[in-house]
């Protein structure tokens, strides 16, 4: 047993030892799992109250029709040519003003759609709008 002597057993340890590590991070965990629900307390607060204010109304829309033969129609209902003036104009009175869209047959002369258009901007209609179907 002489001490300034090298052995076989007194080499170089060239692996971790993961043990200490592994402790390490379970006791890591086990306080962060301690803690974590004690962080999360509430706090009472007294939150303000809201109040509501009033809901505009949406006004409401009119279909106007015209189909193949140039006949008009409000809201699916028929309308004589003499009386779309004055609907137009008992419409253009309300608060909030209607919008109004147009839907005309494809076969129909589009004088008549204009005719409609016309007596809808005569009558004072702001919203004016055309109902069309997609290409298929």
């Amino acid at each position: 047993m002489a001490f300034g002597t090298l052995d076989d057993t007194d080499d170089v340890m060239n692996e971790i030892n993961m043990t200490p590590l592994v402790d390490v991070m379970l006791v890591l965990l086990i306080i962060f799992i301690i803690t974590v629900p004690v962080m999360k307390h509430a706090v009472n607060i007294d939150l303000p109250q809201a109040t509501n204010r009033k809901q505009e109304t949406k006004p409401e829309t009119i279909r106007l029709s015209v189909d193949a033969q140039g006949r008009y129609w409000w809201n699916e209902s028929p309308l004589a040519d003499a009386d779309i003036e004055k609907r137009f104009r008992a419409e253009a009175a309300r608060s909030p003003q209607p919008e109004l869209h147009i839907r005309g047959d494809k076969d129909v002369r589009y004088e008549r759609v204009a005719q409609a258009m016309a007596a809808a901007q005569h009558a004072g209609l702001n919203k004016i709008g055309f109902i069309t179907e997609p290409r298929k």
